[in-house]
C-alpha cells in the first residue's frame, strides 16, 4: 500500500473534507520530505466529485499544502544557517539552467529541476521569497487547473473510470516527459554525469 493509498484510506469516512485534508497533506509531504506524484493524487481527489466547485476547493488546499511545506522548508533551511559553500553550490546550480530568476519555478512544473524548492529559496540571495509565491501559486493554478479542467471535460464525456483512466494515462506520460526534458537539460548544462 503506498503512502497516497494509505491516506486516503485514513480519510475516506469524511468524505469531501477528508480528502481536501489528505490533498493538503499529500502536497505537504511532496514540498517537504519527499516527492508525492501530487499529480496523480489531485486527480484521485477530483475522482471524488468531480464538479469545477470541488475542484477548485482543491485547487486552493493544494496551494495552501505547497506553501505550507515549502515555506517550512524555507524557514527550516534559514533557521540552520546553511555553511556558504553550500549557498554558492546551490547559486552555482541555479545559475546553469535556462533561467537563473524566480521565473524558474514555473519552468519547474514542467520540468522537475528543483528539488526541494524551499531550501533553494533560502539559499539564493538574489530571489524575493514573494515573486517565489507568486510563480509557485500561479504554477499551481495553471498546472492543476488543466488537471481539473481536462479532468471536467473526460468525466462529462466519458464514464468515470474510463475519465480516470484517460487522465492517468496522461498525467503518466506528462511526468515521464517532464523527467527526460530534466535529464535532457541536465545532460546539456553537464549537471549530470
Amino acid at each position: 500500500m503506498s503512502l497516497g493509498d494509505w491516506l486516503f484510506s485514513l480519510f475516506d469516512g469524511l468524505g469531501e473534507p477528508g480528502v481536501l485534508l489528505c490533498i493538503f497533506v499529500l502536497f505537504f509531504i511532496d514540498a517537504v520530505i519527499f516527492p508525492t506524484l501530487p499529480e496523480v493524487f489531485f486527480l484521485l481527489g477530483l475522482d471524488q466529485n468531480p464538479t469545477v466547485s470541488f475542484g477548485c476547493e482543491l485547487l486552493f488546499v493544494a496551494i495552501l499544502g505547497e506553501l505550507a511545506g515549502i515555506f517550512l522548508l524555507y524557514y527550516i533551511v534559514k533557521k540552520i544557517r546553511v555553511p556558504a559553500r553550500i549557498s554558492r553550490i546551490a547559486e552555482k546550480y541555479i545559475n546553469f539552467l535556462v533561467v537563473s530568476d524566480e521565473r524558474i519555478i514555473l519552468v519547474n512544473r514542467i520540468a522537475p529541476m528543483i528539488p526541494f524548492l524551499g531550501a533553494f529559496i533560502a539559499l539564493i540571495k538574489t530571489w524575493d521569497p514573494r515573486k517565489c509565491t507568486f510563480y509557485i501559486v500561479l504554477g499551481c493554478v495553471l498546472k492543476y487547473g488543466i488537471i481539473m479542467l481536462a479532468g471536467n471535460f473526460f468525466y462529462g464525456y466519458f464514464g468515470s473510470d474510463t475519465a480516470q483512466t484517460v487522465m492517468l494515462v496522461a498525467i503518466v506520460a506528462v511526468i515521464v516527459i517532464s523527467f527526460i526534458a530534466s535529464y535532457v537539460k541536465k545532460r546539456r548544462a553537464g549537471l549530470e554525469s
